[in-house]
C-alpha cells in the first residue's frame, strides 16, 4: 500500500522534483563526452535537493530537519552554478538555461522560507524551555 509522506505535500519538494526531472531531460541532449562530468554533476546535484528535503523531514528533530534543508540549499546553489556554466560553454541554450535559473531561484526562495519557518519553531521551543 502506498501513502503520501508529509514532505511530498510541500511545495518546495514538488518544485524541486520538477526541477530534477527537467535537469534529467535537458542533459539527455548533452554530448556523450559530458556523461561523466556535466551530466552526472547536474543530475546528482538536482536530485539531491528533493532527496535532502525528504530525508530531513524524516528526521525526528527540527534541528536535523533544518540541517538537511541547508544541504538542499547548497545543492540548489550548485545546480545554479552548473546550469550557468553549461550555458556559457554552449551545452544549454540561453532560453532553456534562463528558464532553469528562474526555477532554481524559486526553489531557493521557498527553501529559505521553510528554513526561516523551521528556525522560528526551534526558537519558540527554546523560549518555552526557559
Amino acid at each position: 500500500m502506498s501513502f503520501i509522506k508529509s514532505h511530498q505535500k510541500l511545495e518546495v519538494w514538488i518544485k524541486s522534483m520538477e526541477l530534477a526531472v527537467e535537469l534529467y531531460n535537458v542533459t539527455e541532449s548533452f554530448p556523450v563526452k559530458e556523461q561523466y562530468s556535466s551530466v552526472s554533476q547536474l543530475r546528482r546535484a538536482g536530485s539531491s535537493i528533493p532527496s535532502n528535503i525528504s530525508e530531513g523531514a524524516a528526521r525526528d528533530s527540527n534541528k536535523e530537519y533544518i540541517r538537511f534543508l541547508y544541504i538542499a540549499l547548497g545543492s540548489c546553489a550548485e545546480v545554479d552554478t552548473q546550469v550557468q556554466l553549461c550555458q556559457r560553454v554552449g551545452l544549454i541554450p540561453k532560453g532553456i538555461g534562463d528558464d532553469l535559473v528562474q526555477k532554481i531561484d524559486e526553489v531557493y526562495r521557498i527553501l529559505n522560507g521553510l528554513i526561516r519557518y523551521r528556525k522560528s519553531l526551534l526558537e519558540e521551543k527554546e523560549k518555552r524551555r526557559k
